[in-house]
């Protein structure tokens, strides 16, 4: 079961420049940096209540991002859930017909443990599922 919405991630082009949006003019607290090289990209996570916005720009044309970008220009990326037990909730889905992108999880920002569903199993919408390290 999800336990809320942990974050939307969007794919920028530049990610100071659209930290300056974020953080200037939308007054969000940027609370942490970090190039995730397994996905290829750096991200950033801002603070809106207790849920996230994460930037995302890619570390180069040929990752998930930098497809996407090149595809469909900046704009958002994914929604992302937030599960206590994420291998659970993959065979939860799995069991449901939802077809996976990630069949177990692997290392996301923050050491989180993360897996995507295809956006053809959900109506068009790449999904993040997402079991925060522990302390965060």
């Amino acid at each position: 079961m999800f336990a809320r919405i942990d974050h939307i991630g969007i794919a920028v082009t530049d990610l100071d420049a659209a930290l300056v949006l974020y953080e200037r003019d939308y007054e969000m607290t940027l609370v942490h940096r970090e190039t995730v090289t397994e996905q290829g990209v750096e991200a950033v996570l801002l603070d809106v209540g207790e849920n996230h916005v994460e930037l995302l720009a890619p570390l180069g044309d040929d990752t998930p991002v930098g497809k996407f970008l090149a595809k469909k220009g900046p704009g958002i990326h994914h929604v992302a859930y937030q599960t206590t037990d994420i291998v659970a909730e993959l065979e939860r889905l799995a069991a449901a017909g939802i077809q996976l992108i990630d069949q177990t999880p692997r290392i996301g920002i923050r050491g989180s443990s993360v897996a995507f569903v295809h956006p053809k199993s959900t109506g068009g919408v790449l999904t993040e599922i997402v079991q925060p390290a522990a302390g965060h």
